[in-house]
């Protein structure tokens, strides 16, 4: 199995919006973009995008798919919400396919990276970072600093 797991992009900062309700900035709509145009320009193909249920989540997965030229639905799952663990993470992308993308938050998704390669987490995810993990080992990254 191969997971990419994607920190969300940059979203807008303000005192009045409540944390699950921020969208993201110009700023992260280009680097999401940019990671599903490099994903696609890789070769990789996707049976399942599954984010987290909060605006910023979401909104990362649905540019990255369209970037990565993936038709299929965007799932948001209160399992990749900020705060789970990461073992409820990955009960919840189970038996979604050979191939999955998981938009998440920090730092349950270095959690689950962790958890995913049954070692101690080395360090936060940048916003708008891939990890690929495939069969239990992480096989490459990618640098959003390097696209944009």
């Amino acid at each position: 199995m191969r997971v990419l797991l994607i920190r969300h992009a940059h979203a807008v900062e303000s005192d009045s919006l409540t944390d699950d309700v921020r969208w993201l900035s110009v700023h992260g709509r280009k680097v999401a973009r940019a990671v599903g145009l490099r994903l696609r320009d890789e070769g990789f193909i996707f049976d399942a995008v599954v984010s987290s249920p909060l605006v910023r989540a979401v909104q990362t997965a649905e540019l990255i798919a369209i970037g990565a030229g993936y038709t299929g639905e965007v799932l948001a799952t209160p399992a990749l919400a900020p705060g789970f663990s990461a073992r409820i993470g990955s009960t919840a992308i189970e038996g979604l396919g050979e191939s999955v993308v998981v938009v998440g938050h920090e730092p349950s998704i270095s959690q689950l990276a962790g958890f995913l390669v049954g070692v101690t987490p080395g360090g936060a995810l940048k916003k708008g970072q891939v990890v690929i993990i495939e069969d239990g080992r992480i096989a490459g990254s990618i640098d959003p600093d390097t696209l944009v």
